[in-house]
Parts: C-alpha cells; structure tokens; sequence
C-alpha cells in the first residue's frame, strides 16, 4: 500500500491545498496524526493547554487576517470545550471553522469513547456544519466549511471527522483526482454592493443633516475599510466614533474623533452613518434617550438580516469597503464639507478638549499604591513609544478594560481586540497568540485584569514554547473588581470567614508563573518600576508577565456596568 494515504493525510492535504497556513487546537485521540500531518504539509499548529482558548484564538486570527481561524478538537468533551470559541466566532461574526474527531461511526449509540453527537451539540453555534461519512466526503467537506465560513455575514462552522473516516485508506492518486474537483468546483461570491440609487440617497440625506456622524465598527476593520473611511471623514468633515474595536480605523487622535465626546455625538447627531457596527447593547439599541428619538440611521452592513432586524431611514447591504468607496466617489462629484467652525463640529470639538483635558489632569498624577489611571497612562506612552507597526493591544476585565478603553490610543486598524460583543471573559492568551501568529511583525501587549488572566493563565506556557512576542501586564488588585467589596450585613451565615466570592489570595505572584516556564516575570508597584520593566520587555519582544499590584479598592463593581449586577 504503498501510494496509500489514509483519512488524516487526506484532510491535512486538503487543509493545505486550499489555502489554510495555520491551524490551533489540543491533540488526543483521534486527531494526533492529523496535526502531525498538517506540519509536514507547512501548516503551523499551535498546541494549546485548553481547547477553549484555542478556540477563542481561532475566532481573533479569522478577524485579524480575513481567511478562517482553524480550531482542532478531540471528540467529546474536547468539542464541547471548543464550543467557547465558536460561539465568540459566532456572536462577533468573524470567520471560524473547529473540526473535532468524533466516535467510530458503527458504534453510535452504544456508549462509545467520548462519543457525543456533536453535529447537534454545534447547531445553536455554528453557520454550517457537516460530517465526512467517508474517505471520499473529505476534500469536499473542507472546502465547504471554509468557504461558508467567509460567505455572507462570516461566522463559526463545523467540521465532524469519525475516527474510521481518519483511518480508511485511499490511493495517491484517487486522492489527487478528488482534490483537483473540488478545487475546479469552488465558487467565490463577489462582494455585495448596493444599486447606486441607494448610494445617491445615503449621500443627499448626509449633506442635508445638520449634526451628522460617522459611527464604525468592527465590521469596517473586517472589511478593511480603514482608507475610504479616512477619505470620508476628512472630505466630509464629519465628526466619526469608533466603537470598542473600531479604534485606529481612524487615529484616535483625529481632529475630528469624538470618542471623548460620546454622550454629546449621539445624544445631539440627527444623521448617522453606522458602517460594519450592529445597533445592539455596544450602541444602545440606537434608542433614546441616549439617541435622539428623531435620528435617522443610515446603516452599512453585510447581512440583509440585521438591517431588516433595525430598521433604519436606509439601509445599505454590502461590503463595508465597497460601500464607502461608492459614497466617496458620490461626494467626489459634487462635494460638501462642514468645515472647523461649523457650529456641530465647534460642539463636538470643544466637549472633546474638556473631557480630554479632565482625563489628563486625572492621568497626570502618580497615584501610588496604584489606581487603576496611573499605570494606564504610562502603559499608554509606552506602546505609542514602539511607533509603527503599532503594538495589538488585548484588553480584558472590568474595570482594566473600561479604564484601558478610554486611556489606551489606538494609531492603526485592527490593534485592538477586546471582550468584544458578548464581553467574554478569558479570550486574553487566545488572543494574544492569535495576533503574535496573525502579525509576527507586531509586538502584542496584553492589559488584563487578574480575573480575566486566571481564565488563560496556563498558556503563558504556550507564549514562551512558540517564542512569542507577547507582554502580558496583569492588574493585581485581589479579585474579580477587586478586595472584598461587601458591607458588614452581607458577611454573615456559616461560612462568613470564606473569602468573598469576589476575592483571590491577596498579593498573588502571577509573574512567577511565567518564570516556571523559562519567560520572564516581573513584579511592579511604582511608576519606575513600571516604566523600567516596559521599557525592558517591549525591547527584547520576548514573552514576559508584569505583575501591576493595584490598591484593592480602585476601581468599582462590574466595571461601567454596575446597572446589570
């Protein structure tokens, strides 16, 4: 048998046949050999501890890099942990595919070796999933969850391969002819645009508006639409607000960037333009009272589906970029531009300065034991140190993200990966591993609270094996919020001498942890300490933990979402 391949050999040639170059997961049975194989083929794995994170790894490197983020599972169990990173896929619509082994197929329903029907277990998560029944469904069943992945509103999808389907033989050749169809048959759909009668719309109600503005998403960095967005704004004029991750689609620092201006931008603006954004909780539902009830919503947005769920004035389903060009070239035609002292953009800028020269004067203070704004400021001048290419800057917690999101400046797309839409906690590592693979010319500088570290903590190991240009800073303030936050009432009952369910061991030494694994850690209080051990880590580009002891009391309940708790 010797121009024999089996099923491993077969998926791993067709993974790298049609374009895959990176693949996360955690190996076992069965799928060892398929890892194996797909190195062999110049496809890089990277083996994680927990299946989770390797799968919120998948969802981060589908955005960062447009192609789908790979996720290899066990059966089982391993298929079910992997079901964090394809509903995060899912809920952010970015592409993913996770392909789990599964049982023996002839012994379905008789208690098998992790045998679970994971065609069911995925379908609330997943766009697509299908099982290769045999050796020959192979190539076929890769190429379609890949290409559904990317198609439309990109998403999560499934991949079943049955243990027997791994170990059933094929000839060389037989295999090669499979390949080949299937590779003729693949069809990509063109990028959506709307009809220019649309385009010619949006355009008339934006020059008719009086307090206009540009709200974008994640969905315009998907799409890469960071220069015809740029082109808009400064054409326009138009003030602009970048959700969460749409930060750096734009410069944070543009003249006419009203992040720091948020409540006034969409309290007062009576036209939006919301590109590659979804008008869900992030925006307030695009309802007032944060709205004004009269505004009118021009949405851009890939899924025909979600502009029918808003509702907007006009809705243009399309590629963000293709969309944006259209409209630049509908202004260009015949252009309108507010100008400085235009009385909506005087507004926005004079509330911008206020706020901005409030949050400074807070910065400006070495506030020791530390707060949550000292070390935020001078991680801040640090990573606007590197220059370009911009650091990516991963960033979750409560109160570390929400301070982190208004401090933190964000220069270049797609630098910002944060809990985004669903506010998942524990993408930190997967993340970060996800960026340092997707941009190996970028330094990844991860902003964590110790509560979201502790869901990833373990893959600092995978960090320093792949040698990866990861800094992971930690704000150590003892537990999720911080100390122990209740009130002399709330401790009571048999067990009141338990730590608070929101406290961890105080002073823990999370930058050890590293160290166990040959990294570097180091342990900070002060503003120099600080400085001097980001000044070290970001120059060397090796895989380090800075350990930020925080006062336990900076800081407030569920971050900026007290409201919900």
């Amino acid at each position: 048998m010797a121009d024999c391949l089996d099923g491993n050999v077969l998926a791993a040639k067709s993974f790298a046949r049609f374009g895959v170059t990176h693949m996360f997961g955690v190996v076992g049975i069965p799928v060892t050999g398929l890892a194996n194989r797909a190195v062999q083929l110049g496809i890089r794995f990277i083996a994680f501890h927990n299946e989770q994170s390797a799968g919120y790894a998948a969802s981060a490197y589908g955005y960062l890099t447009g192609r789908p983020g790979l996720l290899l599972t066990v059966s089982g169990p391993g298929c079910v942990h992997g079901l964090a990173g394809l509903s995060n896929a899912m809920i952010n619509t970015w592409p993913m595919v996770m392909i789990s082994g599964s049982s023996d197929q002839k012994d379905s329903g008789r208690g098998d070796f992790q045998e679970l029907d994971q065609i069911e277990a995925v379908k609330p998560f997943s766009k697509f999933s299908v099982k290769a029944k045999d050796i020959k469904e192979i190539p076929d069943c890769v190429a379609r969850v890949l290409d559904h992945a990317v198609s439309g509103r990109p998403g999560g999808c499934y991949l079943d391969l049955p243990t027997d389907v791994l170990h059933q033989m094929i000839t060389e050749s037989e295999a090669e002819k499979l390949l080949t169809e299937v590779e003729k048959g693949r069809v990509f759909e063109a990028t959506k645009a709307p009809p220019s009668s649309e385009i010619a719309k949006a355009v008339s109600v934006l020059r008719k508006a009086e307090r206009p503005l540009i709200v974008f998403g994640k969905g315009a960095a998907y799409a890469r639409a960071e220069g015809e967005l740029k082109k808009l704004v400064e054409r326009t004029g138009i003030p602009f607000l970048p959700t969460p991750m749409g930060k750096g689609l734009v410069n944070d620092d543009h003249e006419l960037a009203a992040s720091a201006a948020r409540s006034l931008a969409i309290g007062k603006c009576d036209v939006a333009l919301v590109v590659g954004a979804r008008l869900n909780w992030l925006l307030h539902f695009g309802e007032s009272p944060k709205w004004d009830k009269d505004v009118k919503f021009i949405l851009v947005d890939v899924s025909e589906e979600e502009i029918k769920l808003r509702k907007p004035q006009l809705g243009l389903v399309g590629d963000a970029k293709k969309v944006l060009e259209m409209i630049n070239k509908e202004i260009k035609d015949d252009p309108f531009c507010l100008g400085k002292s235009h009385p909506w953009v005087e507004a926005i800028s004079k509330k911008v300065k206020d706020n901005v020269s409030k949050m400074e004067a807070q910065l400006a203070k070495d506030v020791v034991p530390f707060n949550f704004l000292t070390p935020m400021r001078i991680i801040r001048d640090a990573i606007l140190g590197v220059g370009s290419p911009a650091p990516v800057v991963v960033s979750e917690g409560a109160n570390t993200m929400d301070v982190g999101r208004s401090v933190l400046v964000q220069t270049e797309p797609r630098t910002r990966l944060d809990a985004g839409t669903w506010g998942t906690m524990g993408v930190g590592l997967g993340y970060c591993i996800a960026a340092a693979v997707a941009n190996p010319e970028r330094l990844v500088v991860a902003v964590e609270g110790d509560s979201g570290f502790g869901f990833s903590a373990m893959e600092v190991e995978t960090l320093v094996r792949y040698k990866l240009p990861v800094v992971v800073i930690v704000f150590n303030n003892g537990g999720v919020y911080g100390g122990d936050r209740r009130s002399p009432e709330e401790v009571s009952g048999p067990f009141k001498d338990d730590p608070a369910p929101t406290s961890f061991v105080p002073g823990a030494a999370y930058h050890t942890l590293i160290e166990a694994f040959g990294g570097k850690g180091y342990l900070v209080g002060t503003p120099d300490e600080l400085k001097s051990a980001l000044s070290e880590s970001f120059s060397a580009r090796k895989p380090a933990v800075i350990n930020v002891i925080i006062d336990p009391f900076a800081g407030a309940e569920s971050g900026r979402m007290q409201h919900k708790n």
